[in-house]
């Protein structure tokens, strides 16, 4: 092959490389659609976008449901909604402290965007922003470029607060504590959908924070909580939509599994590293990343009951 012919090949085959990660785009009712990102890891090639986030399509703009690890990610997550709607995004609201969730309100706001969150979870975005910029940094290199922590302007206050967004009826409800303990769930009555974020996980293995920011008990609970509002579609902030039988077999069951099968093993003194070895094999073998986690999660749930 001609130096000219490998110089054309290069040329056609770095729009496709550029262009390999998409977000899968699926729709769940007539308004609301998710944005699914991998499964796996956060990687330079997928942007840090190993989560999933959503948008719905009002009359007067879209709502989007968080805004990606980046401003490179979050022009990833405006060409998929353009690709249902022409509408603009009018709101970005964020559920979560970690860094897919938060870090392209950046890009929203430069482009009119309203940026919407609970305070507590603004404060606790304020206590992570330093290490997930760094840890960033090292994981997107380039890709991060343009990227700067933004917060909602007017934090609102409570555990719970009840918006209309281009005509659609939302509350935004803090149900105690998940993957970070300062996360919040979206309810849209009207679609009888609710946004978990990092609250429920579909399709892969929830994995517990090493640094105590997870506690199993609370994040049991909080599920109940999201339970209670018994939604037809749940957009989880991990994985493909689904159902609440779903979001109680991926995620909750395994939670309460951890409780059930933990608290015996604490209160007889059971050295932890026979029980992490008695329960590894655990019924939830089915979800991805099962091996690098579970044993992970049945330790720190060990050391959390043991520690109450």
């Amino acid at each position: 092959m001609t130096k000219l012919a490998i110089a054309i090949l290069a040329l056609v085959l770095l729009p496709l490389s550029a262009a390999a990660f998409e977000l899968k785009t699926v729709r769940v009712t007539p308004r609301i659609y998710t944005l699914v990102g991998d499964l796996g890891p956060r990687s330079y090639d997928n942007h840090a976008l190993n989560n999933t986030m959503g948008f719905i399509v009002t009359g007067k703009g879209v709502v989007l449901i968080d805004s990606g690890a980046s401003a490179q990610g979050a022009k990833l997550i405006e060409r998929a909604i353009a690709s249902v709607s022409k509408q603009p995004v009018k709101w970005v609201i964020n559920t979560g402290t970690q860094d897919h969730r938060w870090l392209g309100n950046g890009y929203f706001a430069a482009r009119g965007a309203q940026i919407i969150a609970l305070a507590r979870t603004v404060k606790a975005q304020k206590t992570y922003a330093d290490s997930h910029m760094r840890r960033l940094k090292t994981l997107l290199r380039d890709r991060l470029a343009g990227t700067q922590p933004l917060y909602a302007q007017n934090p609102l206050a409570g555990n719970r607060a009840a918006l209309v967004l281009g005509g659609i009826k939302l509350q935004i409800i803090w149900p105690g504590g998940g993957h970070f303990p300062d996360d919040a769930i979206i309810w849209v009555p009207s679609e009888k959908t609710v946004f978990t974020g990092d609250l429920v996980f579909h399709d892969r293995m929830l994995g517990i924070q090493s640094d105590g920011a997870s506690v199993v008990r609370d994040w049991a609970r909080s599920f109940k909580v999201m339970e209670a509002l018994k939604p037809a579609h749940v957009v989880p902030g991990h994985g493909s939509p689904g159902d609440l039988a779903r979001a109680r077999r991926d995620t909750g069951d395994y939670l309460d599994w951890l409780l059930t099968n933990l608290e015996p093993a604490v209160n007889d003194m059971e050295d932890i590293g026979d029980v992490v070895k008695r329960l590894a094999d655990a019924p939830f073998k089915y979800l991805k990343n099962y091996d690098g986690l579970h044993r992970k999660n049945v330790n720190l749930t060990y050391l959390q009951l043991e520690a109450e």
